[in-house]
């Protein structure tokens, strides 16, 4: 019986087309970790790029984007609720605020707008469940130039998984952020804020929500048009209507949003996957397996899941080595919903087996964050930072499904060694994950930055500003699994593997090119 398990890559598979021809030839430092075709779609200029770290800033900002917008907004995502308030903290009518009313106030106010809204069907009936209307009845209701669409152009299983919203082709937010209920919190994750709320009904509020940490990107230039035009095969794959491109007239970069970083090349990663005449494309996971193998001193991951047996074995691959990188993983303390649970969470507890029996020199660590009052805050971010050389952001997850079953948009960015700009670059990219690492432990990014140097390692770093009350990381320790949940991890049948393995090929090519630093790690 065929599992649907995809098998390991023989020696003679030709793999990635890696740079320079042949992966045996003499070592090359500098060596690239985006290459188009292989570990991403394409590569772009960005003008300008931020990352808005958990999605107060993020909604606030949508939101003015939306009321400047002249042509067209288009959404596309995994879920969508038009009842959220985008921007709580401004002080206005709450009903003035909500995300629907936002919509229909754009086009109202701009005969010329037309607002798209692509949502995956089965995130469609999770929105049923918290009350809001079908997309079916909403569309009736709306003004004519307001679509909304659901997406059913998927295997079975299968989920839109993307998060994207494009302004005019000109501005394109992405990342993990979906603009839904739940998702906003500011970056203090108060443990008494009083704005985290579910939509509520007529006079009566919503209930309370937990903290939440989440991610997303905006940028404007080449790589915003590249952002378009992939949400633009969306909406026609999912509706059959082909939207041309919008010319390019005016300057979109919101002048209230302080870039993280200008004229920036910023490569567009996918997972696509085999449905309906379509190949596909999995350079999200090559991605992912180039990274670690490519790691000289470390690789700090945030995620909703750690579940993927293959990124599981080639991080226990490099954690074997004595000189291999340090791995600090964030997660949630649990998955959301107990079907996720039950499907990552068992999954959580096998791939960390496989870890930390490879983890001889102690160089391993899977976190959670807690608010000031020891309260779990749920992460949903999708972010990597590979030593001071790579900035991964995206919607994928460190699951099965996101490498090869689901539809997922990342982006990246390199700081290639002896490129113009690449120590401002590095700088840049190291100091996002110190930012990170001081948000969830309640200290500053110089904080973090001295304790990492001073005590050599990034996993000793941290272990030195972690605190036993108040806002920090706490080490993960997983439950014990009964014979049926480790039956369950070991199938897969609820993340099955959909993708070639390449690992081997991938570390070969990368272990001739790590060159060794000194033990002072990023």
């Amino acid at each position: 019986m065929n599992s649907g398990k995809a098998t390991a890559e023989p020696d003679t598979d030709p793999g990635m087309a890696l740079p320079a021809g042949r992966d045996d030839g003499p070592s090359r430092e500098g060596a690239p970790l985006l290459i188009p075709g292989e570990t991403c779609w394409r590569i772009e200029r960005a003008d300008r790029f931020a990352i808005f770290v958990d999605a107060a800033g993020y909604f606030a900002t949508l939101k003015r984007a939306v009321l400047r917008a002249e042509r067209r907004v288009l959404f596309i995502g995994w879920d969508f609720d038009p009842r959220i308030r985008l921007d709580p903290l401004d002080g206005g009518r709450p009903e003035d605020d909500h995300l629907g009313a936002i919509l229909e106030r754009a086009v109202e106010e701009n005969p010329q707008l037309h607002v798209g809204v692509l949502q995956w069907d089965l995130g469609m009936l999770r929105a049923l469940g918290r009350g809001l209307k079908p997309i079916v009845l909403l569309d009736r209701e709306t003004p004519d130039r307001l679509t909304f669409a659901v997406d059913t152009h998927h295997p079975v299983g299968g989920a839109h998984h993307q998060k994207i919203v494009v302004i005019d082709d000109c501005l394109a937010f992405t990342g993990g952020i979906d603009v839904t209920a739940d998702r906003w919190d500011t970056s203090d994750h108060a443990d008494d804020n009083p704005h985290r709320r579910r939509p509520g009904t007529g006079r009566v509020q919503g209930r309370r929500t937990g903290p939440w940490h989440d991610a997303t990107s905006m940028m404007t230039g080449p790589a915003a048009r590249a952002v378009a035009e992939l949400a633009r095969e969306r909406w026609e794959s999912g509706t059959g209507e082909r939207l041309e491109p919008v010319p390019q007239e005016r300057s979109c970069w919101p002048e209230d949003v302080e870039p993280l970083l200008s004229d920036v090349d910023v490569a567009i990663s996918r997972t696509r996957p085999e449905h309906g005449g379509t190949s596909l494309v999995h350079e999200i996971e090559l991605l992912w397996l180039a990274t670690i193998a490519a790691a000289r001193t470390s690789l700090y991951v945030e995620s909703q899941y750690f579940a993927s047996h293959r990124i599981a074995e080639a991080i226990a691959e490099r954690l074997r080595e004595p000189d291999g990188p340090d791995v600090v993983v964030i997660n949630p303390w649990t998955a959301d919903g107990w079907l996720s649970e039950k499907a990552m969470g068992t999954a959580r507890v096998r791939a960390l087996e496989i870890v930390r029996e490879a983890d001889e020199y102690d160089r391993f660590r899977l976190y959670t964050p807690v608010t000031e009052q020891r309260e779990h805050i749920y992460v949903h971010a999708k972010v990597t930072v590979v030593d001071d050389r790579l900035l991964r952001l995206g919607s994928s997850n460190v699951n099965n499904r996101s490498m090869g079953l689901d539809t997922e948009c990342d982006l990246a960015i390199e700081a290639i060694e002896e490129r113009p700009g690449a120590e401002r670059l590095a700088a840049t990219i190291v100091g996002f994950r110190d930012s990170l690492l001081a948000e969830h432990l309640g200290c500053t990014a110089d904080d973090v930055a001295a304790a990492i140097t001073d005590a050599g390692s990034l996993v000793r770093g941290i272990e030195r500003l972690r605190r036993p009350t108040g806002r920090s990381l706490v080490p993960f320790e997983p439950p014990s699994q009964g014979p049926v949940d480790r039956a369950l991890a070991e199938s897969e049948v609820m993340d099955p593997e959909k993708t070639p393995n390449r690992w081997r090929r991938i570390e070969r090519f990368f272990a001739r090119r790590r060159r060794p630093r000194n033990r002072v790690r990023t």
